[in-house]
């Protein structure tokens, strides 16, 4: 088994209940969820006007290989609803790989770790409530010393109290 963190993300319709229905259905006899993030509500960057987002990150152990997982987080989006019209536009359910044990890995479909981890508060915040001296494979900075060099961001921790694993 190997350990992997995942950022999930909603920002259309009930997004509290999008996104414990995302973790509900990440379980499976390959993926066990083992850790959860707080809720922080996010504003959205890139082109695109939208809502603001719910985010999180959890901790999950798998035995599924990267791809696999990949396959895997993208058939809970599509079970959400998520829609691919807009490149960076709204979305029910939104999952990216952050971290997959100590794995670099680039092709056409999956880069790890992901390629923004380092610049993004919304996913920085949660995961340093997780594991603030887990090192980047690449870089070798803590997320600590990635989430102190991030600049800007609104993030704001939310209480969802009925997140739990």
């Amino acid at each position: 088994m190997t350990t992997a963190y995942l950022s999930l993300g909603s920002n259309l319709g009930r997004r509290e209940e999008l996104l414990r229905r995302a973790i509900r259905l990440l379980e499976s006899d390959s993926v066990r969820v083992t850790r959860l993030s707080g809720v922080y509500e996010t504003e959205p960057l890139g082109p695109v006007a939208q809502p603001w987002f719910l985010n999180l990150v959890v901790e999950i152990q798998t035995s599924l290989e990267p791809l696999r997982l990949l396959e895997h987080t993208q058939k809970v989006e599509l079970m959400l609803g998520r829609r691919r019209d807009v490149a960076g536009g709204p979305r029910t359910a939104d999952i990216d790989i952050l971290l997959y044990g100590e794995v670099i890995l680039a092709t056409a479909e999956l880069v790890i770790p992901h390629p923004r981890l380092s610049e993004r508060r919304f996913v920085l915040e949660p995961l340093a409530e997780l594991a603030p001296a887990l090192r980047h494979p690449e870089t070798k900075l803590t997320v600590a010393e990635m989430l102190a060099q991030v600049r800007g961001q609104s993030v704001r921790r939310v209480e969802a109290p009925l997140f739990k694993v």
